[in-house]
């Protein structure tokens, strides 16, 4: 979870509400960490994968990534002159949500929600969370320091663990505090992995004094190669994620069972990620590092072990 960004798969205008679910549910695969796998209970994986729905429909809104041919905008209501409109989608979506809460949703994913908001107790803050920093992509596309980073971090990335904690019924003061360490740092890891992306839809979530600081211009992340300043301030940055992994680790051991697993699933993937972005020498200008399924089974082991 946290804001990944996977291929998109084509839908169209005519398709029905169930394919609008599986297009945008099908991407879960994609992901640098599991979202809902086999060995959880049957409950908590409908109601993860109701959750990831929902933040991977959002960020799909906030990138531009819909369905083609306009059918999320028209199932939310959207005229179709406003339809490539991101702002206004977003407050469509907006409106929806609230719908989960106090009446029926229109769009497929957010009925989908409604059983697991209603079961688990959840309030619109998280979700709100998600949307506004959709909007705030829309409206800001550079950060001056790592501390604005992760201000942005705790509305896109940090409601998604605080999410899992409700759905699985572990929300402690101290468990939040450790899974936002967490998911900040996924968020970071995943903006190290996207620089090209990013920039290709004007966004750098690289801090503007970390590039000043290590003599980086914007132009040199046009490049098809990163070179020594570039990728000196991505080995910088991969080590402020690596730090808040391990900052926020013992949450692992805070739990038992079955999400013990999973939650190790979620630090071993930022940890795994970490080190395929270093195995590539820092270079992420070509394309995403991404680790092979050996790597991310390794590292959960460690961090089941605590080792990390």
């Amino acid at each position: 979870m946290c804001r990944p960004r996977p291929g998109q798969r084509a839908v169209t205008g005519t398709d029905t509400a169930t394919e609008l679910e599986r297009a945008t549910l099908d991407k879960a695969t994609s992901e640098n960490f599991p979202v809902a796998p086999f060995f959880l209970p049957r409950a908590w994986r409908d109601d993860l994968m109701a959750v990831y729905g929902f933040a991977r429909l959002v960020d799909d809104i906030g990138d531009g990534d819909l369905a083609p041919g306009g059918a999320d905008a028209r199932v939310l209501g959207v005229p179709e002159a406003d339809a490539k409109d991101r702002l206004a989608v977003l407050d469509a979506f907006e409106a929806d949500l609230r719908r989960v809460f106090d009446a029926t949703p229109r769009h497929p994913l957010l009925r989908r929600l409604q059983p697991t908001v209603r079961r688990c107790r959840i309030s619109p803050e998280p979700f709100l969370g998600l949307i506004a920093a959709n909007r705030q992509d829309q409206l800001v596309g550079r950060y001056e320091t790592y501390d604005d980073l992760r201000a942005y971090c705790e509305l896109s990335a940090n409601p998604v663990g605080r999410l899992v904690l409700a759905v699985t019924g572990t929300t402690t003061p101290e468990r939040v505090r450790l899974s936002d360490a967490i998911c900040t740092a996924l968020q970071i890891v995943e903006h190290l992995q996207d620089v090209a992306e990013d920039l290709g839809r004007d966004r750098i979530y690289l801090p503007a004094e970390d590039m000043k600081r290590f003599h980086v211009q914007e132009s040199d992340l046009t490049a098809k190669s990163a070179g020594a300043s570039v990728r000196a301030l991505v080995a910088f940055e991969a080590q402020r994620a690596r730090d808040l992994l391990n900052e926020g680790a013992p949450l692992v051991g805070s739990v038992h069972g079955r999400l013990k697993l999973l939650l190790a699933g979620f630090v071993a993937g930022g940890r795994a990620a970490v080190d395929a972005i270093a195995a590539a020498g820092f270079d992420v200008l070509p394309g995403p590092p991404r680790p092979g399924r050996l790597q991310l089974l390794r590292e959960v082991g460690v961090t089941l072990r605590g080792e990390g």
